[in-house]
């Protein structure tokens, strides 16, 4: 497979770790759209939201709670934004599932 967010995910594309355990690795985004933005992907690779099941859904839940934890630890736990676009016309430019954590400015609705 040649994902992107995999070879990240092994090391064989390097990134700035900001997180990573068995499962879950976040790193910063080099195209930052906020003072902070951080990828968490899950070590597993998972195309999309919509291929969220019963079987890998307890990953999901894990990079939630890895979300919090990162924003608590660096200061940011009042406000952050995390988001995740799901397909083409949504904007998802890696077919791996990943979430954008957010924060260090104000965050406009539904765009900014």
């Amino acid at each position: 497979m040649d994902c992107l967010f995999c070879k990240i995910a092994t090391g064989e594309i390097p990134s700035t770790k900001v997180y990573e355990d068995d499962t879950v690795l976040a790193f910063n985004d080099i195209n930052p759209e906020a003072p902070v933005h951080i990828l968490l992907i899950p070590k597993q690779h998972i195309t999309s939201m919509a291929d969220i099941t019963e079987e890998n859904s307890a990953v999901v839940a894990h990079i939630f709670e890895v979300a919090a934890k990162i924003a608590a630890e660096k200061g940011f736990a009042d406000g952050f934004r995390v988001v995740s676009n799901c397909g083409d016309s949504a904007g998802q430019t890696v077919k791996h599932l990943h979430f954008h954590l957010m924060a260090g400015r104000d965050f406009g609705w539904p765009a900014g």
